[in-house]
């Protein structure tokens, strides 16, 4: 309560943007003061041949750059998932990129994957695995295609960061389903999406010293009939597991924030509880279909603990939240990961 008046206060009048990196900086600061103040209880569970402290992580997209895995982690999440990372660095779209829809506890993005690319990510995640603190955490990591690339040469760019990103990763995700690159969800198609998904398997697989897990991550958008046809494939290709949701390029009529408001925010991708009902609706329909052959991660509109528990309950292995964080604060994951 006292951070949800914080933001409301503070943050709900700040740049959205602005109060992202700077709640970031104090994330990265205040990582000795959350280990001693944040509880550590919970169960650990054994997913894809990892373990993980808890079933609870943080979504991709937050730390884009693995610049703050540690104070993350101190603060809860069970693991982190970080990127989209590209091949190669890039921007991202023009600012302003990030849209608050207060009224929703949601969030309207089209930052298009603004990182620091492939090789310098991989630096960092090369320093932090030979820190104490970096060498037994779960780090996935979910790479995306790089917007000047052509979509004839989209496998080359994967494989490019799959190759120098696997030997840190705890698992890889194969992201597909931004809204936020044009053609990128074109890649859905299963005739695209299987010979991109073969080659960075043969990546993953030959990783120095170990497999490494590999995941493809789809949007809510898609058809039923679309969504079991990723499945279908995902088993046929021997993959892990599959990611279930990124964001909505829908703007449901449901939602409260004036409609004037969601308009002039614009393109991009729509994120936080209005995703629940659809993101359990994927989980569900994908354990369905692949049965105990593949995990799931599940992720979209996770605010409270009954969401971590009705994602589990259809089905997912691991929860994954962003957008709560947001709004809730920094006790969010640990309340979250006691659900886990």
């Amino acid at each position: 309560m006292v951070y949800r008046a914080f933001f409301d206060a503070v943050f709900r009048w700040m740049d959205p943007e602005k109060a992202h990196e700077r709640g970031f900086t104090a994330i990265r600061a205040g990582r000795p003061v959350t280990r001693l103040v944040l509880p550590q209880t919970c169960a650990p569970r054994t997913v894809m041949g990892i373990e993980f402290p808890h079933a609870f992580g943080l979504a991709a997209g937050f730390d884009k750059n693995a610049r703050a895995v540690p104070g993350l982690l101190a603060l809860g999440f069970g693991h982190v998932e970080i990127g989209t990372v590209t091949a190669r660095a890039q921007p991202g779209n023009p600012r302003p990129r990030l849209f608050r829809l207060v009224e929703d506890r949601a969030i309207i993005n089209r930052m298009g994957f603004n990182n620091d690319g492939a090789a310098e990510v991989a630096s960092r995640l090369h320093r932090l695995r030979r820190t104490r603190a970096g060498r037994d955490a779960v780090i996935g990591v979910n790479i995306g295609k790089t917007k000047v690339v052509a979509p004839e040469d989209a496998v080359a760019d994967y494989v490019e960061s799959a190759r120098l990103l696997a030997p840190y990763a705890s698992y890889l995700v194969v992201n597909v389903s931004s809204p936020n690159t044009p053609g990128l969800r074109d890649l859905q198609a299963v005739d695209e999406l299987r010979p991109l998904l073969a080659a960075v398997k043969d990546v993953a697989d030959r990783a120095p010293g170990r497999r490494v897990p590999l995941l493809v991550k789809i949007a809510p958008d898609l058809a039923d009939d679309d969504i079991d046809a990723v499945a279908d494939l995902a088993v046929e290709l021997g993959l892990d597991g599959i990611s279930a949701t990124n964001t909505t390029i829908a703007r449901p009529e449901s939602l409260r924030t004036e409609r004037t408001v969601i308009d002039a925010a614009g393109a991009g991708g729509l994120s936080g509880p209005i995703l629940a009902e659809r993101a359990t609706e994927v989980v569900a329909r994908l354990r369905a279909r692949v049965g105990d052959r593949l995990a799931i991660i599940a992720v979209g509109g996770v605010t409270t603990p009954d969401d971590v528990r009705a994602r589990l309950a259809a089905g997912a292995d691991l929860v994954q939240g962003y957008t709560g964080f947001i709004y809730e604060g920094p006790l969010w994951p640990s309340r979250l990961a006691a659900s886990a």
